[in-house]
């Protein structure tokens, strides 16, 4: 049975803004996938069967992801203190997972959201934002990891489906606008920071949408990649 899930909420002036997804489809399961020791095989998303050529262990304990978009590049680093966030990430960046998904949820002002593998079929319009694998991630707070711009957090179920906080096991997003964020301190896990490419989120941000938070021209992750000078 399809879970329900509840989209992004922005309630104006002070009240609390909330970032939501889930996984539609299979039951989840919880960290049961990210696996940062052996080689990955691109088939895990792909179908193709292909293996990557470098380890999740040899990028180290911070490693670096370059996240290429037909409107730019964004650079981000992954936090070590945040070790089951950073080694899934890093498990679907080599897999080739994010490959031609599309940022599906932009608030200018807040922040611009992607991750979900419905968004590669135009068929699956109607369910953008509900799409993921069948696992979650637990929860990661970590005090000095806050909404500042150009935060890298997981999005997750509501509260009421998600009492202890456990993340999507691929939709993320990057914050825009700190101080519209703040406020989701504590509530989302946020696990790496963009280190070039500011001006790029600002640029996806700043892009038409619909009533339902949609760009009208698509903004499509063309590849997410290691960075490894």
């Amino acid at each position: 049975m399809k879970q329900t899930l509840s989209g992004i909420i922005i309630i104006a002036a002070a009240s609390l803004m909330c970032i939501s997804c889930s996984c539609s489809g299979n039951r989840e399961k919880t960290d049961g996938q990210a696996d940062s020791t052996a080689v990955l095989s691109a088939a895990d998303s792909t179908g193709n069967g292909t293996e990557t050529a470098i380890k999740p262990a040899d990028l180290g304990e911070e490693p670096v992801f370059d996240i290429v978009t037909n409107l730019g590049t964004i650079r981000v680093k992954l936090y070590s203190k945040t070790p089951r966030h950073r080694d899934n990430f890093t498990k679907l960046a080599l897999g080739h997972f994010y490959d031609g998904l599309l940022f599906h949820r932009v608030i200018n002002g807040f922040m611009i959201q992607g991750g979900d593998p419905l968004t590669k079929d135009p068929a699956n319009a109607d369910m953008f934002g509900t799409g993921g694998p069948d696992y979650t991630i637990p929860a990661e707070f970590v005090n000095e990891y806050y909404h500042k711009k150009g935060a890298l957090a997981a999005a997750r179920r509501g509260d009421a489906a998600n009492p202890k906080k456990a993340s999507s096991g691929s939709q993320f997003y990057l914050v825009q606008d700190e101080m519209n964020c703040l406020a989701l301190d504590g509530e989302y896990t946020v696990f790496g920071e963009t280190i070039e490419g500011l001006d790029v989120i600002d640029r996806i941000a700043a892009v038409q949408t619909d009533r339902r938070d949609r760009p009208v021209e698509d903004v499509v992750i063309i590849s997410v990649n290691p960075v490894t000078e």
